[in-house]
């Protein structure tokens, strides 16, 4: 995040949004002027976006020390005549912002991690990430953490300074933080920005004089996108305050729907949650008792194959899952033979044997009457997507199977 030492003054001056220049080239709808506030893209800050002479400025690039400036269309004025340049001043603010901020959670990041190094930064136009080079485990940080510390930081309005220092000098200080492109750690000045008593860093972005220019940051996200990187995704300005009213008015409404207030909110959901659980255990004991109840009178129906007794039925309002386990004990003590199909979505069919007949093969016989698929081994195996309803399913298992 380098300056252009030649002729830009956007991060040595970021409160200037209209100025006066003289035009040194044009090229198509390319122009160079003599000096420029135009914040060129770079570093992961976009650039500025404004007019030159009424002409919308639709790009700013640096190359090679020059800052280019792209217009919507071919310019009327010549190099040598004086222009007038705007910035968008709502969209500058929001990058001085949004900037700054980075520095408070890179701040709170080297606080709470051991060592981290700098892994990338983009400033989106509703949200920001930060990266991290670190070995710590996300987990470890949560979002409300950062927030919290970041916030306080804002809260306590402390000042923010900058200066041109010398890039070795820079670097031989232990408190420097290096978050700057290939080309601008070869130059011979870096912008070195300073926040009282929180961070230090060489950057070249745009960047408010006191955080409490910042106003709210909302920390949206702390996860890993990758080997050793911990991202932080934030918000700041109005995306930021939309966001805590979102979740305000989420939690209200959750609030009232489990009939209690936002602060007992917690401990009611935490009840639900227990309720639903033994709940849920209730059901599925039940759910086990109907089966053995329902195996049970299926094994009196039970019809003999070969010296084998086959128990086959249907089940009503239970998945493949929900039988397999209890099939796979029965199989060889209630019959030889346990054959079960139902509707899970489609018809299903679920096998458990001794192993003579191999179970694979019965569900095989099945699926190639009645269509869809299956597999399994000799003890066990289960089909789905039958073309059949299970009673007719049933049949075929009972009488020709």
């Amino acid at each position: 995040m380098a300056t252009d030492s030649t002729n830009n003054l956007a991060a040595q001056e970021p409160y200037v949004t209209k100025f006066e220049a003289t035009v040194r080239s044009v090229d198509g709808r390319a122009v160079r002027l003599d000096q420029t506030y135009f914040y060129p893209e770079g570093g992961g800050q976009p650039a500025d976006s404004g007019t030159l002479d009424g002409l919308d400025v639709t790009d700013v690039q640096k190359r090679d020390g020059e800052t280019i400036h792209t217009l919507a269309t071919e310019p009327d004025f010549e190099a040598g005549e004086a222009v007038t340049g705007r910035i968008d001043e709502e969209f500058r603010t929001y990058c001085m912002r949004a900037h700054t901020a980075s520095h408070l959670v890179y701040g709170a990041g080297r606080k709470l991690f051991e060592d981290p190094e700098y892994g990338g930064f983009d400033i989106g136009s509703e949200k920001v990430r930060l990266d991290f080079e670190t070995d710590r485990d996300p987990d470890d940080v949560n979002a409300i953490t950062f927030e919290r510390m970041v916030n306080e930081v804002v809260w306590d309005s402390r000042d923010i300074t900058w200066e041109e220092m010398d890039s070795e000098r820079a670097r031989r200080r232990d408190d420097v933080v290096f978050n700057l492109t290939d080309n601008s750690e070869q130059s011979d000045t870096v912008r070195v920005v300073e926040i009282d008593e929180w961070d230090i860093a060489a950057c070249g972005g745009t960047h408010v004089k006191n955080t409490n220019e910042i106003g709210p940051i909302t920390v949206l996200n702390v996860s890993n996108p990758g080997s050793d990187l911990i991202r932080v995704e934030y918000a700041v300005g109005p995306t930021a305050i939309q966001t805590r009213i979102d979740e305000r008015k989420n939690t209200k409404r959750a609030a009232d729907v489990m009939e209690t207030s936002i602060e007992d909110l917690p401990e009611r959901a935490t009840s639900l949650v227990q309720e639903n659980a033994s709940l849920k255990e209730e059901i599925d004991q039940l759910h086990e008792r109907l089966l053995e109840e329902h195996l049970e009178t299926l094994a009196d129906e039970a019809v003999s194959k070969n010296g084998d007794d086959w128990i086959v039925g249907e089940v009503e309002g239970i998945g493949p899952n929900d039988v397999s386990e209890r099939v796979r004990k029965l199989a060889g003590d209630a019959g030889d033979v346990i054959a079960l199909t139902g509707v899970n979505g489609g018809s299903f069919l679920v096998v458990a044997t001794t192993g003579e007949p191999d179970a694979s093969e019965v569900v095989d016989d099945v699926t190639a009457e009645f269509g869809g698929g299956g597999g399994g081994g000799s003890t066990f195996a289960q089909g789905g997507g039958l073309d059949e309803e299970p009673a007719t399913v049933v049949e075929y298992l009972r009488e020709q199977a």
